[in-house]
């Protein structure tokens, strides 16, 4: 297929997904959120969302705002590896969090055109948060009750979020980090989705205090135990 064909071929998709997303905003409620997500742009990837007040984020944002724990970057780079077919990959029901700390089910959906190329995503992040309270309030009868979590804000600027991505991957700061301790960095911003945006690379190996080269070869290295692992 060709290269218009191919993007022709996209657009129609995305269509019918923002069509998607419209029916079943108004079906789930206001305590579901359903994110359209497109991965040729992912500084400004959300194209469409419905009940965006569940993560606080709205249409032209980053696909690095997302939930904590997110699944999904793992489908996409199973689909990014593997061009052999074209179905949607999906990683459903799985536990993730709000920027502020609240729990969510989540599920995401991954398209990949007729080249295998992965280029669109759907994902659903239902807020748990009112389960989660009356949990509190039935342990707290049964003297089971411990302390609150505390909630913070997510920034939503690129820069900040690639910055948090960071510190959060190197809680201890980067002085004196072993070559294993600064890879498995690399992996927890790696699944935060780091590196499909522009300037991740650069970004992560300066704040490592390494080359370009050497996040691309800790990248390889971890590629290379999950496939060992059975994990891509």
């Amino acid at each position: 297929m060709t290269a218009p064909d191919v993007f022709s071929e996209r657009q129609q998709v995305l269509r019918v997904l923002h069509s998607t997303l419209t029916l079943l905003g108004h079906a789930v409620g206001p305590h579901t959120e359903i994110v359209l997500h497109d991965l040729t742009r992912p500084e400004h990837s959300i194209l469409a969302i419905a009940n965006g007040h569940v993560t606080g984020r709205q249409v032209g944002g980053s696909i690095l705002g997302g939930p904590q724990g997110d699944l999904g970057f793992k489908a996409v780079r199973r689909a990014m590896a593997d061009r052999a077919s074209s179905e949607p990959l999906l990683v459903e029901n799985y536990a993730t969090l709000a920027p502020d700390g609240r729990p969510l089910r989540s599920s995401t959906l991954v398209y990949r055109d007729s080249s295998g190329l992965p280029f669109a995503s759907l994902c659903i992040n239902a807020d748990l948060s009112a389960v989660a309270a009356a949990h509190a309030v039935l342990a707290g009868l049964l003297g089971l009750g411990g302390a609150p979590v505390a909630r913070r804000e997510e920034p939503r600027d690129m820069e900040q979020l690639m910055v948090q991505i960071i510190e959060a991957a190197c809680p201890g700061g980067v002085v004196g980090m072993k070559k294993a301790q600064k890879r498995e960095a690399v992996r927890q911003m790696q699944d935060r989705g780091m590196f499909i945006v522009k300037g991740g690379i650069e970004k992560a190996a300066a704040a490592l205090g390494v080359t370009r080269y050497t996040i691309y070869n800790y990248l390889e290295q971890i590629r290379a135990t999950e496939a060992s692992n059975g994990q891509e």
